[in-house]
């Protein structure tokens, strides 16, 4: 069955985070700090990066406790732009219980899928898992026993524009904040992704930059690797080059042949996609350019 998270609403009723990026100078923390001070807001955590003090960018997220959020969210909204203008940050202001809605897209390999099923339905990834979306019929059970709406939409690169046009109309529809590609294996087109701008994270079956598209696993093999990984990344019109949010690796052996190599793989992308998933969730992500800036 869905999901219900209204006890998470309840719980995070008045949490807030706040995300800045802008060049680094004295007084951003300070000034970040007084501006919630001055709207009753409790600082729970706070977790800052600057690539160099001198010159570079500084990033911060903010979790925050603040009475009547609910309240003065849009006056905070509205108040903060004239902190960020003095500080020129580029920033957001997220309230906690405002759940975000995901969607899945998979073709025929199951196993990141239902990891993500069963995080989900144990509890542990907090979202609206409104659809899953595939070009396979093979896992429509499995999802619709918990509920979950499936949608098979064939789609290969000769009718991939009329694949997305269908999938962008559901998209609408469930209202989805943002996309998981649990090995869903067809790119996507410029115009698809430019909708969900860093909000499409996808699981590549190497530890990129290594091992760029198809078929990695057999690449892998052929250079006798030694270890081989997963990497979860935001997805961008570069193939497997979009912003990494994370990765992980495995070590392998002489012994260890293209399906070995696979098996052994299949652990490694379920982890690095949840965990992606989650920080994506939790908002601990920012990008800069090419690169994430992760809060753990």
């Amino acid at each position: 069955m869905m999901k219900n998270w209204d006890w998470f609403r309840k719980q995070n009723e008045n949490r807030g985070i706040l995300l800045v990026r802008c060049a680094d100078r004295a007084g951003i923390v300070a000034a970040v700090s007084q501006f919630l001070f001055s709207y009753g807001a409790n600082i729970i955590e706070s977790h800052q990066y600057s690539t160099n003090p001198q010159g570079g960018t500084f990033f911060i997220r903010i979790e925050f406790e603040c009475p009547g959020l609910r309240e003065k969210e849009a006056g905070m909204k509205l108040g903060f732009q004239e902190v960020a203008k003095v500080f020129l940050m580029e920033w957001k202001l997220i309230a906690v219980r405002e759940v975000k809605r995901m969607a899945i897209f998979v073709s025929k390999e199951s196993h990141c899928l239902l990891e993500l099923l069963w995080e989900w339905k144990s509890g542990d990834l907090i979202t609206e898992l409104v659809l899953v979306i595939s070009n396979h019929e093979d896992i429509k059970g499995v999802v619709e026993a918990l509920g979950v709406p499936f949608y098979y939409i064939p789609a290969t690169k000769e009718n991939r524009q009329e694949a997305e046009r269908q999938h962008l109309a559901l998209l609408q529809e469930h209202q989805v904040d943002f996309i998981v590609l649990a090995r869903y294996m067809q790119i996507l087109t410029s115009s698809f992704v430019a909708n969900y701008q860093n909000q499409i994270i996808n699981i590549h079956h190497s530890f990129l930059p290594a091992f760029v598209g198809a078929k990695p696993y057999e690449r892998a093999y052929e250079r006798g690797v030694k270890l081989i990984g997963a990497t979860s990344h935001y997805v961008t019109n570069d193939l497997d080059e979009g912003p990494i949010i994370e990765q992980d690796i495995q070590r392998v052996n002489h012994r260890d042949d293209a399906e070995a190599l696979k098996r052994i793989g299949r652990s490694v992308e379920r982890s690095v996609l949840t965990r992606a998933v989650k920080w994506h969730l939790e908002d601990r992500i920012i990008v800069d350019g090419n690169k994430t800036i992760v809060f753990q």
